[in-house]
Protein backbone atom coordinates (compact mmCIF):
# COMPACT_ATOMS: atom_id res chain seq x y z
CA UNK A 1 0.00 0.00 0.00
CA UNK A 2 1.31 3.66 -0.55
CA UNK A 3 -0.39 7.13 0.50
CA UNK A 4 -1.49 8.79 -2.23
CA UNK A 5 -2.72 12.45 -3.52
CA UNK A 6 -5.93 10.92 -5.46
CA UNK A 7 -8.11 12.79 -3.39
CA UNK A 8 -10.60 9.76 -3.03
CA UNK A 9 -8.85 7.49 -1.34
CA UNK A 10 -6.16 7.40 1.25
CA UNK A 11 -3.95 4.34 -0.40
CA UNK A 12 -3.43 2.80 -3.87
CA UNK A 13 -2.18 -0.85 -4.19
CA UNK A 14 -0.33 -1.64 -6.78
CA UNK A 15 0.89 -5.57 -7.16
CA UNK A 16 3.08 -5.20 -10.31
CA UNK A 17 6.45 -4.62 -9.49
CA UNK A 18 9.64 -4.59 -12.99
CA UNK A 19 7.53 -3.16 -15.78
CA UNK A 20 8.31 -2.33 -19.10
CA UNK A 21 7.40 0.84 -20.69
CA UNK A 22 5.19 -0.04 -22.91
CA UNK A 23 3.01 3.60 -24.00
CA UNK A 24 3.78 7.27 -22.84
CA UNK A 25 0.90 6.91 -20.74
CA UNK A 26 3.41 4.57 -18.54
CA UNK A 27 5.01 7.42 -17.63
CA UNK A 28 2.34 8.27 -14.68
CA UNK A 29 1.92 4.88 -13.74
CA UNK A 30 1.87 4.79 -9.19
CA UNK A 31 4.67 1.17 -9.87
CA UNK A 32 6.88 3.40 -11.82
CA UNK A 33 6.92 6.34 -9.38
CA UNK A 34 6.94 3.48 -6.70
CA UNK A 35 9.72 1.99 -8.48
CA UNK A 36 11.74 5.86 -9.23
CA UNK A 37 11.16 6.71 -5.50
CA UNK A 38 13.09 3.07 -3.95
CA UNK A 39 16.04 3.50 -6.17
CA UNK A 40 16.52 7.42 -4.74
CA UNK A 41 15.97 5.74 -1.14
CA UNK A 42 18.71 2.54 -2.67
CA UNK A 43 21.25 5.29 -3.23
CA UNK A 44 21.66 6.67 -0.25
CA UNK A 45 23.43 3.67 0.95
CA UNK A 46 25.98 3.94 -1.33
CA UNK A 47 26.59 7.96 0.57
CA UNK A 48 26.38 6.43 3.47
CA UNK A 49 29.39 3.80 2.52
CA UNK A 50 31.14 7.32 1.43
CA UNK A 51 31.00 9.18 5.05
CA UNK A 52 34.10 8.60 6.69
CA UNK A 53 32.57 7.19 9.99
CA UNK A 54 33.26 4.44 12.97
CA UNK A 55 30.17 3.26 12.22
CA UNK A 56 27.41 3.59 9.66
CA UNK A 57 23.93 2.24 9.77
CA UNK A 58 20.77 2.49 8.39
CA UNK A 59 17.17 3.15 10.05
CA UNK A 60 14.49 1.19 7.64
CA UNK A 61 11.93 2.59 9.72
CA UNK A 62 8.98 2.62 8.74
CA UNK A 63 9.80 0.16 6.45
CA UNK A 64 6.70 0.61 4.16
CA UNK A 65 8.15 -1.70 0.86
CA UNK A 66 10.76 -4.17 0.09
CA UNK A 67 14.28 -3.03 -0.08
CA UNK A 68 15.72 -6.42 -1.23
CA UNK A 69 17.48 -4.75 -4.09
CA UNK A 70 19.68 -3.01 -1.39
CA UNK A 71 23.67 -3.87 -0.58
CA UNK A 72 24.43 -3.62 2.89
CA UNK A 73 27.82 -4.02 2.51
CA UNK A 74 29.97 -1.73 4.91
CA UNK A 75 27.17 -0.72 6.09
CA UNK A 76 27.56 -1.50 10.47
CA UNK A 77 24.00 -1.71 11.84
CA UNK A 78 20.32 -1.84 10.29
CA UNK A 79 17.72 -1.17 12.76
CA UNK A 80 13.91 -2.17 10.74
CA UNK A 81 10.62 -1.02 12.32
CA UNK A 82 7.57 -1.07 11.06
CA UNK A 83 4.90 2.46 10.86
CA UNK A 84 3.34 2.83 14.22
CA UNK A 85 0.05 5.27 15.03
CA UNK A 86 -3.51 5.52 14.42
CA UNK A 87 -2.81 5.39 10.35
CA UNK A 88 -0.22 3.17 10.42
CA UNK A 89 0.81 0.95 6.92
CA UNK A 90 0.97 -2.19 7.38
CA UNK A 91 4.88 -3.66 7.23
CA UNK A 92 5.27 -7.26 5.23
CA UNK A 93 7.23 -9.91 7.53
CA UNK A 94 8.52 -10.98 3.84
CA UNK A 95 10.31 -7.49 3.87
CA UNK A 96 11.81 -8.06 7.20
CA UNK A 97 13.14 -11.12 6.48
CA UNK A 98 14.81 -10.06 3.73
CA UNK A 99 16.53 -7.01 5.42
CA UNK A 100 18.05 -9.90 7.94
CA UNK A 101 19.24 -12.01 5.43
CA UNK A 102 21.20 -9.28 3.95
CA UNK A 103 22.47 -8.36 7.03
CA UNK A 104 24.37 -11.81 7.45
CA UNK A 105 25.32 -11.93 4.18
CA UNK A 106 27.06 -8.64 4.33
CA UNK A 107 28.00 -9.18 8.22
CA UNK A 108 25.58 -6.02 9.35
CA UNK A 109 24.03 -5.79 12.36
CA UNK A 110 20.67 -6.59 12.89
CA UNK A 111 18.37 -4.50 14.77
CA UNK A 112 14.28 -5.75 15.04
CA UNK A 113 12.55 -2.38 16.58
CA UNK A 114 9.01 -3.20 16.58
CA UNK A 115 5.98 -4.59 14.40
CA UNK A 116 4.05 -1.22 14.24
CA UNK A 117 0.64 -1.00 14.45
CA UNK A 118 -2.17 1.36 15.80
CA UNK A 119 -0.85 -0.01 19.24
CA UNK A 120 2.67 -0.84 18.72
CA UNK A 121 3.16 -2.39 22.27
CA UNK A 122 0.56 -5.19 21.23
CA UNK A 123 1.79 -6.11 17.82
CA UNK A 124 5.35 -6.49 20.38
CA UNK A 125 8.93 -6.78 18.81
CA UNK A 126 9.49 -10.71 18.33
CA UNK A 127 10.70 -11.46 14.75
CA UNK A 128 10.29 -15.78 14.71
CA UNK A 129 9.80 -15.85 18.13
CA UNK A 130 12.90 -13.90 19.21
CA UNK A 131 14.24 -10.62 20.02
CA UNK A 132 17.13 -9.26 17.53
CA UNK A 133 19.11 -6.20 19.27
CA UNK A 134 22.18 -6.75 17.66
CA UNK A 135 24.49 -3.85 17.59
CA UNK A 136 27.71 -2.73 15.79
CA UNK A 137 30.57 -4.35 16.74
CA UNK A 138 29.17 -7.06 18.82
CA UNK A 139 29.01 -10.68 17.37
CA UNK A 140 25.88 -11.65 16.06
Amino acid sequence: MAETSIEWTDATWNPVAGCTVLTAGCTNCYAMRMAARLERVLDRLDAIRRVPAAIRFVSLEPLIGSVAQGDLTGIDWAIVGGASGPRARGMNAEWVDEIEAMCRRSGTAFFFKQWGGKNKKAAGRLLRGRTYDELPGLSM
